[in-house]
């Protein structure tokens, strides 16, 4: 069969109104849990979305790297066009997916960039190779060759050869997407899915700890 006419049949699981958390951030939490126990290949994984000033979309896959009463927490370097695109325009739009759990996650909110004391504790444990990498690439820009970004972690290394532990480069942070909407997917038999949408009362987040309780409503597949 060719892949234009591939069909499957999801039924993995069941998205039930009763057995999910009120809250939409456990409940992401609960299913980040559950691809990470399933030994998911990348589980934190997650497809952010940005316009640019001339309202044109971007796409790029980062990492989650913390899911608080908040909001989403993932790192990078803030010199990039993700982080420009978000200081312009910080509302954004992000997915998760795990096929093998048939699952889905749909997030839509407003970014805001994380104290630099938390930036400062996650940075203090990566990979010092991570640790190196984050100051010798200049995110995005054009290299010559291999060999001119391999020159610029060659002289960041020698840079820090006597140096324990490596600072946070002070163009290197972290965003926190607050969310305003979170749908969750579930995959069924015959193109009828579960959908289940979290929506904040007030219709969007106003500040880095919102505190609206959430909406549940189920959608059509």
């Amino acid at each position: 069969m060719s892949w234009e006419g591939a069909r499957f049949s999801y039924s993995y699981a069941t998205l039930d109104d009763a057995s999910v958390d009120g809250d939409a951030l456990r409940q992401l939490r609960r299913w980040v849990d559950d691809a990470v126990e399933a030994e998911v290949v990348e589980p934190t994984a997650m497809t952010l979305a940005t316009v640019d000033d001339a309202g044109r979309p971007h796409t790029r896959a980062v990492l989650v790297r913390e899911i608080d009463s908040a909001g989403l927490v993932f790192y990078t370097n803030l010199r990039s066009p993700k982080s420009v695109q978000l200081e312009r325009s910080p509302w954004c739009a992000a997915q998760m997916l795990w096929m093998e759990s048939e699952r889905q996650v749909r997030v839509e909110g407003h970014a805001h960039r994380v104290a630099d004391r938390e930036a400062d504790a996650y940075f203090a444990g990566r990979p010092r190779g991570s640790q190196i990498g984050a100051w010798a690439s200049p995110q995005s820009a054009v290299l010559t060759d291999r060999d001119e970004l391999d020159a610029l972690v060659a002289a960041a290394e020698k840079r820090f050869s006597e140096v324990d532990p490596i600072p946070r480069p002070p163009h290197w942070g972290g965003w926190r997407i607050v969310p305003a909407v979170v749908e969750f997917w579930q995959g069924r038999p015959d193109r009828l899915h579960d959908r289940l949408r979290y929506r904040r009362v007030t219709g969007g987040p106003v500040g880095s700890e919102p505190s609206e309780p959430w909406v549940i409503e189920r959608l059509a597949p």
